[in-house]
């Protein structure tokens, strides 16, 4: 399904036709209604429906009763009870989640449908997700496998898409309702809070806004994850005296948001919204200090900001061939400034980047079409495209002589830019027999472009790339609250601006560019079962991926460096991005269940494994009696892993529950793990974590929540993490509102 070739005419008229007829017609608007049954419905502004996950897929949904519940303290972290979800960190303010065994840009980011995923993503984890406030996050939506039929480019191992808080219309009169929220945590002394205000007039014009702040101290583990292998100290993360308090952790955050939506007609919804988000102060972990380096040595992220601003206009026409349809500008700013002190060198470096990106996309859900035989025909179809202008810079500072040098470039080459957009068509059509038969497909647009800079030896690009991909699937319901699922998909991601053009210190080593890089191409099949009762929920998935051109980390001697680059030449390893030679392989299954055990009392169970491997990227030895592995696992897979929770809520609105977070040992490492200091020596052990809670809802006028975690005080680690988890502590959270 992939080809180089421009998409026809012909389909882009097909769908500006459609999206016009739909802006032309007229009725009435139909509000949503959140579904959440441990919650009250709450009927907000406008509607999301659109774009929602698909269904016939893999998918999960985090609600805000769940947030409440669970008391997460990053966007990432509220994702550690869901399915095939597994949540890395490489520094206490980062966190970054792998999905079937991906993650970074081989996963999409979505916040109210807007990409957050730009051309700086490395292959690796990155800290971007955690960029979101939990407290403006209404649910989170997880798909999981292939998505770039519906939404572009990176969707390999799945999607997240998050949507914001909405604020309630009044029904009639002017209403003010203003909201406290309180928080404060024990393993690092987290202190923060968040002020909120709701206003709206009649059923026409509703607004909130909020401002938050929290500061967040070193991070209490129950102590070292020791090295399965000789039972010795990993080299991250790094100890007080005490044995407990990791050093490296802790950062400051301040977040302020705004939505004014407006009814102009009926049918009709605009949103203006803007999210602005501030952290300060945050070390990556593994790097501070980084392994064999003196204490006093540190990579910092002193400034972590995203700037977020855009516009929506929101239809619901009944009887037009577009339905509801939903247009939104968007402008986003990521600026990042990293320091890496290191005193006894007397040398600082500080890098800086901007990434301005520009959006619009149109998404449309055509009312059903009916075929001959009476079987119902439903479209959705959408046009999407962004372009990312880049600016970065580096500079050197000698502190014993007061000199400071400016880099010909800096991680990336200033003047960049990256575009990329498509336009999709998905249909799904009910057939006799209770079968429904879904398809889609997409066609993308991307190119790559970056000056080149002869002082550093840095190539030119000019890459384009015209993608076309699709997904076919099935569903079977042969009994009532039964149904089977088979499905296809084809997905892409495109090498961005940090495959072609970056020089930077990862964990296993320094990473240096490589202008050549092909797309990645992955291949899912899967098949599930859904079992739907007055008792229990049950889903189970499973799964084979097939990557192509897989890009990979392939070590590199110190010759290879490119010129004027000392921190590659001084790095423990030096690695450079390349395709894969042979297909690589993940595969795997996901199971989830919801038992309702008595009134009121409910149990959540999660599980999930995953598998994979792929070509060694490095050249066989030219000693043939040496050993050589021909295929190699793939970098930072998660082990086998789970969760349990138990949740009794009282209709006066106490609660009460107890969580269960378990991995297995994970010791299939990639070559490229063994040298990253985040994975202890020989694998990372396996854990189980037990929480406490406790929670009250007084209406809408109070809400608390109490966790009691790591009860036995367990020292774990994420597979791939460089922070071991809390040690036994105390989370707490108030919120008050005038009803």
């Amino acid at each position: 399904m992939h080809a180089r070739t421009r998409a026809r005419p012909g389909f882009f008229s097909f769908i500006g036709a459609l999206f016009i007829a739909g802006a032309l017609g007229a009725s009435t608007k139909v509000q949503a209604e959140h579904q959440d049954p441990q919650r009250e419905t709450t009927v907000t502004a406008t509607t999301n429906e659109q774009q929602e996950l698909p269904e016939g897929r893999a998918f999960s949904t985090v609600h805000r009763s769940d947030l409440e519940r669970r008391l997460p303290r990053s966007a990432p972290d509220a994702l550690r009870y869901e399915p095939g979800v597994f949540v890395q960190q490489s520094g206490h303010g980062q966190g970054s989640a792998f999905i079937r065994g991906l993650t970074g840009q081989q996963t999409l980011l979505l916040f109210d449908g807007i990409r957050l995923n730009n051309s700086t993503y490395r292959q690796g984890p990155n800290q971007y997700f955690f960029t979101l406030d939990s407290s403006t996050i209404d649910s989170i939506e997880v798909l999981r496998g292939g998505g770039s039929t519906r939404f572009g480019s990176d969707a390999l191992g799945g999607v997240i898409l998050t949507h914001p808080l909405e604020p309630a219309l009044s029904g009639e009169g002017f209403r003010v309702r203003p909201q406290l929220r309180l928080r404060g945590t024990s393993a690092d002394r987290e202190r923060g809070g968040r002020f909120q205000l709701e206003a709206s007039w009649n059923d026409q014009v509703s607004f909130m806004g909020g401002v938050g702040a929290r500061q967040v101290s070193l991070l209490e583990s129950s102590g070292p994850v020791l090295n399965p292998t000789d039972g010795g100290l990993p080299d991250v993360p790094r100890f007080a005296p005490d044995q407990r308090t990791q050093l490296g952790t802790g950062f400051n955050e301040l977040t302020a948001d705004g939505r004014v939506v407006w009814r102009p007609a009926p049918g009709h919804t605009l949103i203006l919204a803007g999210y602005l988000y501030r952290q300060y102060d945050a070390p990556r972990t593994d790097q501070c200090a980084p392994p064999y380096a003196p204490y006093d040595e540190c990579l910092r992220y002193e400034q972590q900001f995203r700037t977020l601003a855009y516009a929506v206009w929101d239809i619901t026409v009944l009887g037009a061939p577009a339905q509801q349809a939903r247009f939104t500008l968007s402008w986003q700013r990521q600026h990042e400034r990293r320091r890496h002190d290191r005193p006894a060198s007397f040398v600082s470096s500080l890098g800086t980047d901007d990434v301005d990106t520009l959006g619009f996309t149109g998404r449309a859900h055509a009312r059903p079409l009916t075929l001959p035989g009476g079987h119902p025909l439903v479209l959705d179809y959408g046009v999407e495209t962004y372009v990312d202008l880049l600016h970065s810079a580096s500079t050197t500072s000698f502190t014993d002589v007061g000199l400071s040098v400016r880099r010909s470039r800096g991680q990336y080459l200033d003047g960049s830019w990256y575009l990329y957009g498509g336009a999709f068509l998905d249909a799904e059509l009910s057939l006799p027999q209770r079968f429904v038969a879904r398809a889609g497909a997409r066609a993308s647009w991307i190119t790559a472009h970056a000056p080149g800079d002869a002082e550093s030896g840095s190539a030119p690009v000019n890459r384009s790339w015209w993608p076309v991909v699709g997904h076919a699937g099935v569903e079977w319901t042969p009994l009532g609250g039964l149904t089977l699922l088979a499905n296809v998909d084809r997905s892409f991601r495109a090498p961005n601006l940090d495959d072609l053009t970056s020089r930077q210190q990862t964990g296993p080593g320094f990473q240096f560019e490589n202008p050549h890089l092909q797309p990645e191409r992955a291949t899912t099949l899967e098949i599930g079962t859904r079992v739907r009762t007055s008792l229990v929920t049950f889903q189970f998935w499973a799964f084979s991926m097939l990557l192509e051109d897989a890009v990979g980390k392939r070590p590199r001697d110190s010759g290879d460096c490119p010129v004027n680059t000392p921190q590659c030449v001084s790095s423990w390893s030096r690695l450079q991005l390349v395709n894969a030679r042979e297909l690589s392989e993940l595969r795997g299954v996901e199971a989830s269940a919801r038992l309702r055990l008595i009134p009121g009392l409910v149990a959540n169970l999660t599980g999930a494994w995953t598998w994979g491997e792929g070509p060694n990227l490095g050249d066989p030895p030219s000693d043939p009696s040496i050993p050589f592995e021909y295929r190699v696992p793939l970098s930072r897979v998660p082990p086998l892993n789970g969760t349990l929770e138990l949740s009794w809520t009282h209709p006066l609105g106490l609660g009460a529950g107890g969580a269960l977070r378990w991995a297995a040992a994970q010791t299939r490492l990639a070559v490229a793990d063994r040298s990253d200091a985040r994975i202890p020596l020989g694998g990372t052990p396996g854990f189980a974590v037990l929480d406490a809670r406790l929670s009250y809802r007084l209406d809408r006028v109070l809400t608390a929540g109490l966790v009691l975690e790591n009860l036995l005080d367990t020292p774990y680690r994420y597979h791939g993490s460089s922070v071991n988890g809390p040690g036994r502590g105390i989370s707490v959270s108030l919120e008050g509102a005038l009803k």
